[in-house]
């Protein structure tokens, strides 16, 4: 889908762009923007349709019914809210994606991640957390597990016998 913005992009070739047709559903006929290698962008980017950046954007990035791609030369300091978000390039700040989110191999991301799917290639460099499921709550209490009850467990179950929950 943005392979006609390759000229524009710097170090892009058609296989760095080829991820979007892959996911878009919006057709050919979707009008797209592009953010250029050499466009620094800082505040809030609210968009009506699919955008590309190559450059630089710090803030506030919203495309709530689109689709997000940013560049292996984009820069993004923002937080980061679409239907799809996928990453060639560098992410700083919380990315929400109501469909998706893809972090390609290229990609280096710092910041947690919430959308009901997530790819995450090898390669890709990640800190943050992954929130697949938000519309559930959290455990308030998770199960303890150490080696010395691992230990424990392993050996009842060899010798045939169960463990049971102290009360």
């Amino acid at each position: 889908m943005f392979s006609k913005y390759r000229k524009f992009i710097n170090g892009a070739d058609d296989s760095s762009l080829e991820i979007d047709s892959k996911v878009s559903d919006h057709g050919p006929a979707a009008q797209s923007t592009l953010i250029g290698a050499g466009v620094t962008i800082e505040g809030k980017v609210s968009s009506h349709e699919d955008i590309v950046i190559a450059g630089e954007v710090h803030g506030v990035l919203m495309a709530t019914n689109h689709h997000v791609h940013i560049a292996k030369s984009g820069v993004v300091t923002a937080d980061i809210t679409a239907k799809i978000v996928s990453i060639e390039g560098s992410v700083t700040g919380n990315i929400t994606g109501s469909e998706s989110v893809i972090i390609a191999a290229t990609s280096v991301v710092h910041g947690n991640v919430e959308c009901p799917r997530v790819s995450l290639e090898d390669g890709a460099k990640f800190k943050g957390s992954i929130e697949m499921n938000p519309g559930e709550p959290a455990q308030s209490v998770l199960p303890i597990f150490s080696v010395s009850n691992a230990k424990v467990y392993r050996s009842l179950k060899e010798s045939g016998q169960t463990a049971t929950k102290a009360s």
